[in-house]
């Protein structure tokens, strides 16, 4: 069903996909675009890609919506997880674009039931290694 705000849809195949990543950990990551007025996926990272992996899927002008789940071992050497979503906008994709994915972005989160935490970026400093880390607690 379309949001009433954007117009935007999204494909149950976002939500099936996300479950997945979710219960099955089938996936390390996924990249999600708008296209047609849907949100629909666009990449699907295998369990063996790395974040590096991640980052370089995203393109250098286009704005995206992307889920990454980070794996890590905690200071009492527990191994966690943590699912991120990353609101992806470069300074450098169209002004109409960002506007788009902006007013989509809350209704397509709320799709997802699991995110733990949100990131935006603009820039890829702005969702180094170190910052996921970091906004990980760990």
């Amino acid at each position: 069903m379309a949001n009433a705000a954007s117009g935007m849809a999204v494909l149950d195949e976002c939500k099936l996909k996300f479950l997945e990543l979710k219960a099955k950990r089938n996936f390390r990551f996924i990249v999600f675009k708008i296209e047609n007025y849907e949100v629909v996926v666009e990449k699907l990272g295998s369990p063996t890609e790395t974040y590096e992996d991640f980052t370089a899927s995203l393109p250098a002008n286009e704005c995206r919506y992307a889920v990454f789940d980070f794996d890590f071992t905690t200071n009492e050497n527990c191994q966690k997880s943590k699912i991120f979503f990353i609101a992806w906008a470069p300074d450098t994709s169209k002004v109409r674009e960002k506007m788009v994915y902006a007013s989509s972005k809350d209704r397509f989160k709320r799709e997802l039931d699991g995110i733990q935490v949100e990131l935006q970026a603009t820039d890829p400093s702005e969702m180094s290694f170190d910052i996921i880390k970091a906004r990980a607690n760990i």
